[in-house]
């Protein structure tokens, strides 16, 4: 006896349209997406479009902010991929709405609204505390490496540079010459497009010389920092220009170190340690995270490795966001600092800070001037104490997991655009679809 199947018929034509939302599950995400944008403030989106004139009707904002807020909710970061999806995924179409905008589209409206996004990520941590998510009572504040959209390959060190440089002004030279020699004497010389060339290289070396001139500028902001002068002829001197002990300089007032690097492809990224060993391009993206639901309250974004001065910058930006401060605050010993400590009990005196004086499971002689370093005796003493033990052990737990989220689940590991302003934005559209997703959960269940 043959088996008995369920009606398979796939010729069959439907003799009345399915609605698309019928496709999807009760509580799916793109459900919450689409509410959720609703209730937003888009004013700033359709201020683009109002002045209205000679073109093509433009695609609905409120369309091209829920499905690029789906789009990085759900891992896909590419224009070219969220473009094939509005076609091929039902999700994607239920917000697209029978809309199919072409990837020069998406990746332009991204692009142009950057500061929209920035202050809708604003709106949602707003949104977010209105449900009771983020309570500010504690948080933890935690900084990772993204790479940047930089090739290693596409970069120079400042000793490359200046051989480069005299090798380039050589040829340029030589080109020039047979430029200017005679017809009759070019003759026998092999064919050479000699402007194409000229151009070629003049080029390469006007970009050459403007990221020497970014290397040395950095340099001489940093010797300034150090409290070093143009004068100071290598030798350390005091607040009052007389000299002082210590090894000389190595080199002379702003000139970089020859294997200080630039990148040409995007100039603003910085060369940073990756986890595993190895070194990118990179930016530093710092998170604050509120403990309740693992809200990220603050995204910020800056082209510097260390953690240790970011800390006011992250704590600003919880307040400006929500319009208070948080109670308690837990940061990683790369954020121990002195000075930061003081700044911060002036600006934020009701915060309480907890923050390591070293790695964890590493025995580090403690501060004992307390004249000189106040805040880092107390610092030292609060971790003596089973209190301060308790909660610290919760920075682990409340800073880690949305770092883990946004590079492992989300899988953004490098940014699409170029630049530290367009790559702040695009981190805060990073988290903004993180909070989303994780507030569609809670909701949920």
């Amino acid at each position: 006896m043959s088996a008995s199947y369920i009606p398979y018929h796939p010729e069959q034509q439907q003799l009345l349209p399915r609605a698309l939302q019928d496709w999807l599950p009760q509580g799916h995400l793109v459900y919450f997406i689409n509410d959720t944008v609703d209730s937003l403030n888009l004013s700033g989106f359709h201020l683009r479009y109002e002045a209205g004139g000679p073109r093509n009707q433009p695609f609905h904002p409120a369309m091209m902010v829920k499905v690029l807020v789906y789009a990085y909710a759900t891992g896909v970061f590419s224009s070219r991929k969220i473009a094939r999806k509005l076609f091929e995924d039902v999700a994607f179409r239920v917000l697209g709405a029978d809309n199919f905008p072409a990837h020069r589209t998406i990746r332009a409206f991204r692009a142009l609204h950057l500061s929209e996004f920035t202050d809708l990520f604003v709106q949602v941590v707003l949104l977010a505390r209105e449900m009771g998510l983020v309570k500010l009572g504690t948080i933890a504040v935690d900084g990772t490496k993204i790479k940047a959209n930089a090739s290693r390959h596409k970069a120079m060190s400042y000793g490359r540079m200046q051989t480069t440089e005299i090798d380039l002004n050589a040829q340029i030279a030589v080109l020039l010459q047979k430029a200017a020699n005679t017809d009759e004497a070019e003759k026998n010389e092999p064919d050479l497009d000699i402007p194409a060339e000229l151009e070629r290289r003049q080029t390469r070396l006007a970009a050459i010389v403007a990221a020497k001139a970014r290397l040395e500028e950095r340099r001489r902001q940093s010797d300034t920092q150090r409290g070093r002068s143009p004068s100071d002829e290598r030798q350390p001197k005091d607040k009052d220009g007389k000299p002082k002990g210590g090894k000389p300089y190595q080199r002379d007032f702003g000139v970089p170190a020859a294997k200080a690097q630039e990148s040409f492809t995007d100039p603003e990224s910085r060369i940073m340690k990756r986890a595993g060993g190895g070194f990118d391009y990179s930016y530093n993206a710092q998170t604050a995270v509120d403990e309740s639901a693992h809200i990220i309250a603050a995204a910020e974004v800056v082209n510097t490795s260390s953690d240790v001065q970011q800390l006011p910058m992250v704590l600003a930006a919880v307040k400006t966001h929500t319009g208070v401060q948080a109670q308690q605050v837990l940061a990683d010993a790369g954020y121990r600092s002195e000075a930061v400590m003081a700044e911060l009990a002036k600006t934020q005196p009701q915060t309480e800070l907890v923050i390591a004086l070293g790695r964890e499971g590493k025995v580090l002689a403690k501060p004992r001037d307390a004249k000189r370093y106040p805040h880092s005796v107390a610092m030292a003493a609060k971790f003596d104490t089973e209190q301060g033990k308790l909660d610290y052990r919760k920075r682990k737990w409340i800073a880690e997991p949305p770092n883990g989220w946004i590079k492992n689940v989300l899988g953004f590991r490098q940014f699409s655009m170029r630049g530290l302003e367009k790559v702040k934005a695009e981190f805060k559209l990073v988290c903004l679809a993180l909070n989303l997703r994780r507030m569609g959960a809670m909701q949920a269940s």
